[in-house]
């Protein structure tokens, strides 16, 4: 299971994706342009030591990150899906596909995934923080897959 973040804004939430995908043993590839420098202090900060058990994949576009990822489904996780992420079939080898926090991915990238789900939430909301959505997601995807980390 792979995470991958289209254009990620904000370093903070990297960071916290990555300590994510070491802890759940999934890889996360970063789609650039990326809204922050690589070697910001905020990806560390909030990655802490746990950089250093997750592998990391950074891509110079989408073009490059679908050439790296092959065959494997793509699994976009968007607000303007009606499709449940709760109800949607995981497999092992999906990558699940979050876009850049102020805008998502443009529908040329929505399109070339292979299914678009969503995570419920309340109407009066917009959207959840991407970490959070990438926990929420990945947890259920490990889960479905009976790949959750013993």
């Amino acid at each position: 299971m792979r995470i991958a973040l289209f254009e990620p804004e904000i370093a903070g939430n990297v960071g916290a994706i990555l300590r994510l995908g070491a802890c759940m043993g999934a890889a996360v590839d970063l789609i650039e342009p990326m809204g922050f420098e690589w070697d910001d202090r905020r990806v560390r900060r909030a990655a802490m030591d746990y950089i250093d058990h997750v592998a990391i994949a950074r891509h110079a576009g989408f073009d490059a990150f679908r050439t790296a990822v092959g065959s494997r489904r793509l699994v976009l996780f968007t607000t303007k899906s009606r499709q449940s992420a709760y109800d949607f079939r995981f497999m092992a080898g999906d990558v699940l596909l979050f876009g850049k926090e102020s805008a998502g991915v443009p529908a040329a990238v929505a399109e070339a995934c292979h299914a678009q789900v969503r995570i419920p939430m309340r109407a009066q909301v917009r959207s959840m923080n991407l970490a959070t959505s990438a926990a929420l997601a990945l947890g259920e995807a490990l889960r479905q897959t009976a790949t959750l980390p013993s």
